[in-house]
């Protein structure tokens, strides 16, 4: 029984070792140590793998019954370029994989992630993870095809050989990495590519340069995929402004742009990236190729262009957050004013735990460039290489910046800019709002405490609107008077509308009062107002900037006075409260100030239903506003209040003056003017001070 049991167990490792060796572990182990990729045949059922599925390399699978290719790279190898020292004047620094030749990381030098505990250097460009633990790294050389054979392997798989960093005379620096195809057997090169990257101090800008050169006596066409820049996390406490941006070229030398959210958002904005992406992975789970092919052309970069600009040529493509933007530019071939050999640009949304509501904390954005095919010469001939150079922009959006550089104002680089426009059109408010962060420069060139500026250029702005809020505040007294008459109009003439609305403008009429008039100064300045909000939520220059340093330090997040040990989560709602935030509180009271002093309406004495309308009002103003804009940033809440006790004081003034004029008209008194027909009395000028 014994000699029996050792047979079983023995059969049993001899079948699982057979089993093993069958599966071609001891095969791919040799292939990762010489470091090569085998080709894969994408003709027949491989052909219509989606855009999303994971390449899978199959070795020993030929192109023909006598050749065999593999792409030969090095061992895996970091190289880092710049610095994140502000010292060295380089503006950031790269972390450089041999995996697919791309940019790992990207990490600026004089931008902090604002971490009160211990801040470092924010990392801007980071691996865009897959819900199947993967990565895609930025501008990793991906899908390459060749397309006589039919053959495919993904570059971003395969570790290139690297060489080591040149530092020229100017300070900049290059990497370059190199990866080889050839025949197995007989080593015959088929294709070799060579991937530079070059960074120069005192630069945003980012040049890759890739070469693809044919080595082969027989002419090679070939196309492969681009990742563009990725990984790009929110830079937002509250809102997600995460964006992929098209820039345009129209047939009139005006660059437009297309983008694309991350979410759809409010008052009826089309489906942004994740709403777009969800669509494409629920159709690829129910095998809907009709549903497929619409969630991939609305990904596509350009396919919201308005209809005037469909025929507009492709400049460059960006993913953004709210303050940084990645800008890939493909430059175009000597003589052209934009490339041609950009076939398709896609958004890319990645949430890897695919929550629902994918607001986890581990989503990013990026993109993807196809590239068109292209035909290489046999080897020694013209045209047997080509050269695809790019430029990235890696930095902050900041309009000044943009304008003093002659490159990104002919590129359009300020399209990346975006505002939160509310219920305004982009065309109002873009204008207000530079024109109001060009003032706040301006200023805090002078007075170097932007929490300071915020406050001056709000009593600036209200100082500017008071003739407009006066005349509106005068003529919703007036109508608040009128209330009890028009009342009684209205019951009296309840069933004859036209007579009803006659009498009404009759009434105002004879008291010099217009309904109109009340809310036509409201929706004059409503427009500053928002634009006034837009540019102090999305200005760069308020990152990290600090108001009072032992209470505001950072004027893009909220003010946090007192920080909790856990989290306090809100029921139902779901938010997370982590500090208690002075400014929101204050802000409430401000409200409640505000509505005490809004004109009353006479008519809630006889109508009940409005005077329960004003009180709930009164209670839910204080309360909703700061609960809305709790974890608001502290710059937008320190606007907001200083607006709203500014309008506080100057309510008070206004119906100071309101009831010296109703007090002077009950006494029979009227101010004498030359539209009256009377002498205007000069004033006498006072003097300094009382003898």
């Amino acid at each position: 029984m014994r000699n029996l049991l050792i047979l079983i167990v023995v059969g049993f490792v001899v079948f699982c070792g057979w089993l093993v060796v069958e599966s071609g572990f001891f095969e791919r182990s040799a292939l990762n140590s010489e470091t090569f990729i085998l080709l894969q045949n994408t003709t027949g059922n491989q052909s219509n793998r989606t855009a999303n599925a994971p390449a899978r390399v199959v070795p020993q699978i030929r192109a023909d019954d006598t050749v065999l290719l593999r792409a030969v790279g090095a061992p895996a190898k970091s190289v880092t370029l710049g610095s994140v020292d502000p010292k060295s004047g380089f503006k950031f620094q790269l972390e450089l994989s041999s995996i697919g030749a791309a940019i790992r990381n990207a990490t600026f030098s004089e931008f902090d992630d604002r971490d009160y505990k211990d801040p470092q250097p924010l990392v801007i460009l980071s691996p865009a993870r897959q819900a199947d633990g993967s990565e895609i790294l930025s501008m990793a050389n991906r899908k390459f095809v060749l397309v006589k054979h039919g053959w495919q392997f993904a570059l971003d798989k395969l570790s290139w050989k690297s060489f080591y960093v040149i530092t020229a005379a100017d300070g900049s620096q290059t990497a370059r990495f190199e990866a080889i195809i050839k025949i197995v057997g007989t080593d015959e090169l088929v294709l070799k590519l060579i991937k530079t990257y070059k960074i120069i101090p005192y630069s945003y800008l980012l040049e890759c340069k890739l070469t693809i050169e044919n080595l082969s006596d027989t002419e090679q066409k070939v196309h492969f995929n681009l990742a563009g820049p990725g990984g790009l996390g929110r830079e937002g406490i509250r809102g997600d402004m995460r964006k992929v941006v098209g820039g345009f070229l129209t047939s009139e030398a005006e660059v437009v742009s297309s983008r694309q959210g991350v979410s759809s958002g409010m008052f009826g904005r089309k489906p942004g990236l994740k709403d777009t992406m969800a669509q494409y992975q629920q159709a690829l789970r129910a095998g809907n190729q009709t549903q497929i092919e619409k969630a991939k052309k609305n990904l596509r970069i350009g396919n919201n262009l308005p209809v005037r600009y469909r025929g507009a040529n492709f400049l460059w493509a960006a993913a953004v957050n709210k303050y940084f933007a990645a800008i890939l530019v493909p430059l175009p071939e000597e003589g052209k004013e934009y490339c041609d050999w950009v076939a398709d640009k896609t958004g890319r949304y990645h949430n890897p735990d695919g929550d629902s509501r994918a607001d986890s904390g581990d989503e990013t954005i990026g993109l993807d460039l196809k590239i068109a095919p292209n035909t290489l010469a046999a080897a020694g001939r013209v045209n047997s290489s080509k050269i695809y150079n790019f430029q990235l922009y890696i930095g902050p959006k900041d309009k000044s910046l943009f304008d003093k550089n002659e490159r990104y104002r002919e590129l359009g680089f300020v399209w990346t800019i975006d505002f939160m426009g509310c219920c305004c059109p982009g065309w109002i408010i873009k204008p207000l709002a530079f024109g109001i962060l060009a003032i706040m420069k301006w200023m805090h060139a002078f007075i170097p405490n932007y929490g300071v500026v915020i406050i001056i250029l709000v009593f600036m702005m209200r100082l500017a609107m008071h003739p407009i809020t006066k005349k509106s505040q005068i003529s919703m007294s007036k109508m608040s008077k009128l209330a009890p008459k028009a009342e009684e109009i209205k019951k009296k003439y309840a069933n004859n509308k036209a007579e009803m609305n006659k009498q009404m403008m009759a009434l105002y009429r004879e008291q010099g009062a217009s309904p109109i008039m009340g809310f036509l100064p409201m929706m004059v300045q409503m427009p500053i107002w928002i634009a006034l909000w837009s540019a102090v939520y999305a200005s760069i220059d308020l990152r990290g900037a600090s108001f009072l340093p032992f209470w505001i330090t950072d004027l893009s997040l909220p003010d946090a006075l007192w920080r909790f040990p856990t989290a306090i989560v809100v029921p139902l709602l779901g938010w997370k409260i982590e500090s208690l935030n002075l400014l929101p509180l204050l802000m409430g009271v401000a409200f409640y100030l505000q509505q005490k002093l809004m004109p009353s309406q006479a008519a809630a004495s006889a109508n009940p239903q409005v005077a329960q309308q004003q009180k709930m009002m009164m209670i839910m103003m204080p309360l909703l506003f700061p609960l809305m804009l709790y974890t608001a940033p502290s710059g937008v809440n320190l606007y907001i209040m200083a607006s709203t006790f500014a309008g506080v004081f100057e309510q008070h003034v206004i119906r100071k003056h309101i009831r010296e004029k109703e007090q002077a008209e009950s006494q029979g008194l009227v101010a004498v003017t030359s539209k009256t027909g009377g002498k205007v009395k000069k004033k006498k000028p006072k003097p300094f001070y009382k003898t």
